[in-house]
């Protein structure tokens, strides 16, 4: 089998590169570790969705090992005998279905991050090689290729956009939303409305949000999301130029001896070996599995691993993460008719704290990068609710107490929450190896996962976290609390292939081209070396337009 293209992955980080090839006339193979799960087939079952491995691999089969911070030292224990696995979404279109979609651009200065605000020791932060100029444009192509929606207004950290607005209004929010505008300004704050990569309004066969109240962890029923499947590998397969293989788990990545991929060899939904030849490869399965595969495929030409010469593949792995905290929102506080709208499900809030990206304190050493606080519901599964429920102050409840308080936490009020995003600051005590003794089902050794942490994220959460705490005071929440942490949220995962000038000190060239594999690309998260104070995936879908552009410009235009 043979392609001029050959994606592996189907994500974020793949949807732009498929669909820009196919579309412009190039044969493409996209090899999908997981299942082809369509449209008709998501619902909102809490069950399917959140408790089960029906989007996930059955940890029997695949698994991580996960050495975390314990003392002075690291504990290392494998997910399987943990019973918590690490995985998103493995099924056609990657945990771009299951997101919830809050988008944010990176900022001018994320992209020099060094140059901005100094080193910090510890930590190996580099400046991007390329700027936020450089991506503007593709940021902009996301907003309608995927379909964004929201308001753009004025704050101090707005980027330079080159459109007035989104293409698509902003999405019907709670009361809540307008209450904690009002608090922000009682408090001298910038609360500014969260554009979401969820539709609101239709969009060619893809239907408007329904505001169903399940969105993250959810696959999308009525394709409003923009997921990578929905919005650009449907088109893609509709040109002809693509075939999508699901069920392939590729392996190794074979080379010709001359510093050239010329095949991926993978297992098919029969366990049987398969390759697929292309002139063109890009890897694309989530930052952790894509070092995991590179570091699997090794040979005399590259011993080490694929593309590792200097031993940088799995390096400088970074998350998006910051701090959590919640608040409840009684009715009995509120008038009749807001505690009416309050209670509403599906409407949004949209909301997030963006004062403090930039932190000018003398206690944190003078100008330092900050981060920003999304306002969030908490997660409307009803199971996970009732589990939450079943202690209190540590001791277990049952019966009738435990049905009192269920039913107060359910018909009393709402749990309005809070999640940090700051720099994670890459270090020598984050990355992926290949583990020694344990293997998958396949043979093949698992990720092997280092998770240290930098103490200047700890202080930066705490500091942000603090902000969006009077917020939740503010605007009337009881029970408040809060708390930062090193344990990263593991679906929003970067690094791992970090771009740069300097193949010693980098995998990958500034079109996310390996530096010693002319015809290997990697367009998920691995690429980039720090990942600004916000989610990743809008930056990843804008980088992955980005390299199928170059790409076009590499091959020539098949149908011109």
């Amino acid at each position: 089998m043979k392609a001029r293209i050959c994606v592996i992955g189907s994500g974020a980080g793949a949807g732009p590169i498929i669909s820009e090839m196919s579309k412009a006339g190039h044969e493409v193979i996209v090899l999908e570790k997981g299942p082809w799960i369509k449209t008709e087939h998501f619902s909102k079952d809490e069950m399917v969705a959140t408790r089960r491995s029906v989007y996930t691999p059955d940890l029997r089969d695949e698994r991580h090992v996960l050495n975390r911070p314990k003392g002075d030292g690291f504990e290392a224990k494998n997910t399987y005998d943990i019973g918590k696995d690490i995985w998103q979404g493995n099924v056609v279109g990657g945990s771009s279905n299951f997101m919830s979609g809050y988008f944010h651009r990176m900022k001018p200065k994320d992209f020099k991050l060094l140059s901005s605000y100094g080193p910090t020791e510890g930590a190996n932060i580099v400046d991007w090689p390329i700027s936020y100029e450089d991506m503007e444009p593709y940021y902009t192509k996301v907003e309608t290729e995927v379909g964004i929606s929201g308001r753009a207004v004025n704050h101090p950290f707005l980027e330079e956009r080159s459109t007035e607005d989104y293409p698509y209004p902003p999405l019907a929010e709670n009361i809540v939303a307008k209450k904690l505008d009002a608090a922000g300004k009682e408090l001298g704050y910038n609360l500014v409305p969260v554009p979401r990569a969820i539709l609101s309004r239709s969009k060619e066969d893809r239907s408007a949000c329904y505001m169903s109240n399940y969105c993250g962890s959810f696959g999308c029923s009525s394709d409003a999301k923009g997921s990578s499947r929905a919005a650009l590998i449907n088109g893609a397969l509709a040109t002809g130029n693509c075939e999508l293989i699901p069920n392939a788990k590729v392996f190794h990545l074979e080379t010709n001896g001359k510093g050239k991929l010329v095949k991926a060899w993978y297992y098919d939904g029969e366990e049987k070996k398969q390759s697929v030849e292309a002139d063109i490869f890009v890897v694309a399965c989530q930052a952790i599995e894509s070092s995991r595969l590179l570091l699997m495929s090794k040979n005399k030409e590259f011993e080490h691993g694929l593309a590792n010469n200097y031993d940088q593949v799995g390096k400088n792995l970074v998350f998006s993460a910051g701090g959590v905290g919640s608040c409840n929102l009684f009715y009995s506080d509120f008038s009749e008719d807001d505690a009416f709208k309050l209670a509403l499900p599906g409407l949004f809030i949209n909301r997030a704290l963006y004062d403090w990206y930039e932190i000018d304190d003398p206690d944190l050493g003078g100008k330092v990068k900050g981060g920003l606080a999304d306002f969030v519901w908490e997660h409307a599964n009803p199971i996970t609710k009732a589990v939450k429920l079943k202690k209190d102050n540590g001791k277990l409840i049952w019966g009738s107490e435990l049905k009192k308080k269920m039913k107060a936490h359910f018909t009393e009020q709402r749990m309005l929450k809070f999640e940090v995003f700051v720099d994670w600051n890459p270090n020598d005590n984050c990355h992926v190896s290949l583990a020694k003794k344990v293997k998958d089902k396949w043979n093949d050794p698992v990720a092997n996962v280092k998770l240290g942490f930098h103490d200047q994220d700890i202080k930066i959460g705490r500091y942000v976290s603090q902000k969006a705490v009077e917020v939740l005071k503010q605007v009337g929440g009881k029970n408040v609390s809060w708390g930062v942490g090193g344990n990263p949220p593991f679906n929003l995962q970067a690094g791992g292939c970090r771009f740069g000038t300097d193949p010693k000190t980098s995998v990958l060239d500034a079109n996310c081209r390996a530096h010693d594999v002319d015809n290997l690309y990697v367009t998920d998260g691995s690429f980039m070396p720090t990942g600004g104070s916000v989610t990743f995936t809008w930056t990843i879908y804008a980088n992955s337009f980005r390299v199928a552009d170059h790409l076009l410009e590499r091959l020539g235009t098949a149908n011109a």
